[in-house]
């Protein structure tokens, strides 16, 4: 099994005995945050590109886990990869071609479409008659997606776009608050970019994964970067999803301010 850190923090705990539970013989643990960052996220951003007004949190970290994934394999002498994308929406797309771009000749196991597995709760249940341990429940089981750059939510009452998000109940976010429990006074922040790379944060030297995760703080507490969007999907669905993404926002308004300056 590989897994791949992009930033998503406490998913990583209890990480070996899942594994271990799923069936996997070893676990890769790769460290990929500041490689995610400065070879994806820092180009997407001085580029200002974005898909609907989403800032690609979730696209950006695919083409890397999907390398790491292959070069383990070829390591390991393996003639397949596996991913637990469902057959319905955009991953399944981003992590099969990047795959194939890297190793053409690997077979690819896809799970979601070859069993009979057509839920999230049906998924809940294959894992629990197996004893695979999972950190959510029918309640709060949300598709997310998390790394260091935002957090997604889908699925659910979000389905009926009819329904506002409830940013006030427990669980629901995670790197923000709710617009309405943020402070009423401003917070200010001073960023340093060369060359259109953040370089300084109120002043103090960083690595921009660092800047990133201190912006997120800053922001998440402000209520800043909160999206909720329908957005188009490339398999020809459209999907209702919220973002999180409070220390990119930042980013990108500051960069595009710059911009304007140059």
């Amino acid at each position: 099994a590989v897994c791949g850190n992009v930033g998503q923090d406490d998913e990583l705990d209890d990480l070996k005995q899942r594994a271990v539970a799923s069936g996997a013989s070893k676990l890769y643990v790769e460290d990929l945050t500041d490689e995610f960052v400065n070879e994806f996220v820092i180009p997407t951003m001085q580029a200002g590109a974005d898909y609907e007004g989403y800032l690609l949190g979730t696209s950006l970290a695919r083409p890397i886990l999907a390398k790491r994934v292959v070069e383990i394999a070829k390591a390991e002498g393996a003639d397949a990869v596996c991913h637990g994308s469902t057959g319905k929406g955009n991953d399944q797309v981003r992590f099969e071609l990047a795959i194939m771009h890297f190793a053409p000749e690997m077979k690819i196991i896809t799970p979601w479409r070859e069993w009979d597995i057509q839920s999230r709760n049906e998924e809940i249940d294959y894992a629990e008659a197996h004893h695979i341990p999972l950190k959510i429940n029918r309640e709060t089981n949300y598709s997310k997606d998390k790394n260091l750059w935002h957090l997604s939510h889908e699925g659910l009452d979000l389905e009926d776009p009819g329904n506002e998000p409830q940013y006030e109940k427990e669980g629901f976010l995670e790197m923000s608050v709710s617009p309405l429990k943020a402070p009423d006074t401003p917070t200010y922040v001073e960023l340093d970019f060369e060359k259109g790379v953040p370089v300084k944060l109120n002043g103090k030297a960083m690595k921009s994964s660092d800047i990133i995760s201190k912006l997120n703080e800053i922001g998440g507490c402000n209520g800043i970067g909160l999206y909720d969007v329908v957005e188009n999907r490339l398999v020809g669905m459209k999907s209702r999803g919220v973002y999180e993404t409070p220390g990119g926002t930042i980013l990108y308004r500051a960069h595009e301010i710059l911009e304007t300056l140059t």
